[in-house]
């Protein structure tokens, strides 16, 4: 029996609602192409609408282009979040998009990609035109060119950087590309660029509604850590690395009505910014789909309040693997201001201190595996248990027995996790939310969730809140999320939860 397809089927007659009233929430789940213009539009596109005769529906961009269509200059394609939808198993075709996301293919052919999710290249491609309408090279290439679109239009980077930071190696091939695209040269693109300042881009990273973002920021302030992270009421701000060309950038909401975010970057490294911005969407859950998170919630009759409290609550991911995985390892069985007391001073400690900060707040990077290696913890009062976790935990990276490799599987992740002395299921499970941000993981172990979950006194047993979770699949992680957001807001003592919402 063939394995079903992570690839949502298309319904038309759905599709034709939300390209009629321009719906919003149905933004990057497909696409619209007129045949009579040779365009294909997002649905929330605002010219006139086509004549149904003249409309064919497309799942994904890359479908679009494969057909001969060219991406709207109006509603701009290149702004549409992605579906997620694609996120939920560990089909091959799901695999494979996340190492296309994650840069694979830019230094690698396409049978290194078969090797990695298991399949031989003939294989892969006709899974890929058979579920997404193109091969695994047309998705990546129309990933990389719809970014090259959207900085053409919103910066004044030089053509040949943009090529650069879209993942063209060279830009006579980077204009034959975007030419045969777009049917206009890359430099006929631009007319009224939006520069940031302080030699920072403004990008506009969209989303589907509705978004929570001041929950988000909320959950990051907490766990912020001085010196790497910069989190107010309005905006979040992180230094990365490399050490010798260390770029920043700061996310807040997009200035009017429109659902965006507003990302200034200052990247040193052309060439990473695709990168950069691909971590970011992931981080900050640009992608997710409320209202098939929501179908699978509220079958829960004392999680549908929660729903609708928060209705864009999102999964808060983070930028770095192993920096959450220290962290977690400092929160199991604190609050969490302990835990970010004692992260504070390993990044105090064994940070890189930059020789000047590149922004108000920002010098500092997380120390790397290696420094944590053999590094001594207990001087900085961590217990010597722990203390011995993390060096565990730094080792293992560094040999290669674990790793956030975002093609593994949920099972395959906690396995090889817990078998490190130290991490139990609760903490593999919590990296694997903030890690991978994978959309069911679920600690089910931990105190406050058995404890929100319940109905009465009782708390629930982790066995009993397991059972009642499989409703919630493939959505654990969101559910957790609220769970613990509905215990955050009614709590009255002072006294900060523990094993739970920590790290």
């Amino acid at each position: 029996m063939s394995e079903p397809s992570p690839i949502p089927t298309l319904d038309l007659q759905t599709c034709e609602r939300a390209r009629l009233s321009r719906d919003a929430r149905f933004d990057g789940l497909f696409f619209i192409a007129v045949a009579s213009t040779g365009i294909y539009c997002r649905p929330v596109c605002p010219a006139p609408a086509a004549k149904p005769k003249n409309v064919r529906f497309f799942n994904t961009a890359a479908a679009a282009e494969a057909a001969g269509f060219r991406p709207c200059l109006r509603c701009r394609p290149e702004l549409a979040p992605g579906n997620d939808a694609w996120q939920r198993s560990d089909h091959v075709v799901t695999r494979a998009l996340k190492l296309i996301e994650g840069g694979l293919l830019q230094d690698h052919p396409v049978d290194v990609l078969a090797e990695r999710v298991g399949v031989g290249a003939r294989q892969l491609r006709r899974l890929f035109v058979e579920r997404l309408g193109a091969p695994p090279i047309d998705v990546h290439t129309t990933r990389r060119l719809l970014f090259a679109k959207q900085l053409l239009t919103e910066t004044r980077m030089p053509v040949t950087d943009v090529a650069l930071a879209s993942g063209f190696g060279s830009l006579r091939r980077f204009n034959a590309a975007f030419a045969q695209a777009n049917r206009i040269a890359p430099r006929e693109l631009r007319r009224h660029p939006h520069a940031g300042s302080n030699d920072s881009l403004s990008l506009r990273l969209s989303y589907r509604p509705p978004y929570d973002f001041a929950s988000l920021l909320t959950f990051l302030r907490g766990r912020a850590l001085p010196g790497i992270e910069v989190v107010d009421d309005e905006s979040y701000s992180r230094v990365f690395g490399p050490p010798d060309a260390p770029g920043w950038l700061r996310l807040s909401a997009w200035p009017g009505n429109e659902y965006a975010l507003r990302l200034q970057l200052h990247c040193p490294q052309p060439a990473q910014m695709l990168t950069v911005v691909t971590r970011i969407r992931r981080m900050f859950d640009l992608d997710a789909d409320p209202q098939a998170i929501a179908a699978a919630l509220q079958t829960t009759p004392h999680v549908r309040p929660l729903l609708r409290k928060r209705p864009g609550l999102r999964l808060p991911g983070s930028w770095d693997g192993f920096e959450v995985a220290v962290r977690a390892i400092l929160g199991q069985q604190v609050s969490v201001a302990a835990a970010r007391t004692l992260a504070s001073r390993i990044v105090q400690r064994y940070g890189e201190a930059l020789p000047v900060a590149v922004a108000p707040g920002l010098e500092r990077l997380f120390p790397t595996p290696d420094v944590l290696a053999d590094a001594d913890l207990r001087a900085l009062g961590i217990t010597t248990a722990r203390a011995e976790s993390i060096r565990g935990v730094a080792r293992a990276v560094l040999d290669g027995r674990v790793d956030f490799r975002v093609e593994q599987s949920l099972d395959e992740f906690v396995v090889r996790w817990v078998a490190l002395p130290g991490i139990g299921e609760w903490t593999a499970h919590y990296m694997a939310m903030r890690a991978l941000s994978h959309p069911d993981a679920f600690p089910a172990a931990d105190l406050i969730l058995r404890r929100a979950a319940s109905r009465g006194d009782d708390m629930l047993s982790t066995k009993a809140l397991t059972t009642l979770a499989e409703a919630w699949r493939p959505w654990r992680a969101y559910a957790v999320m609220h769970l613990w957001r509905s215990m955050s807001d009614q709590a009255k003592s002072p006294r900060p939860p523990r094993q739970g919402a920590t790290a």
